[in-house]
């Protein structure tokens, strides 16, 4: 589960930064960025070592974060 939401969050943030960047948004691009490549320095260490299992929860927490990133964009606009 765990996982799952690191990348859920991370690639949620990817996708609101997209759309920051379209609109050039500069400081929610600064903070999401930043944001992003803080949650990038756990993740990456973690999945790298991981089983196929954890590497699939890791990537479908991804998907789901990208289409929850884009709606929640939604709602501001």
């Amino acid at each position: 589960m765990r996982i799952f939401f690191q990348s859920f969050l991370q690639i949620g943030l990817v996708s609101i930064s997209t759309i920051l960047i379209t609109k050039h948004l500069y400081f929610g691009i600064f903070i999401v960025g930043s944001l992003i490549s803080f949650l990038w320095t756990f993740n990456v260490s973690r999945i790298a070592v991981s089983t196929i299992k954890q590497k699939i929860t890791y990537s479908l927490g991804a998907g789901t974060g990208a289409v929850c990133g884009v709606l929640l964009t939604q709602l501001f606009n």
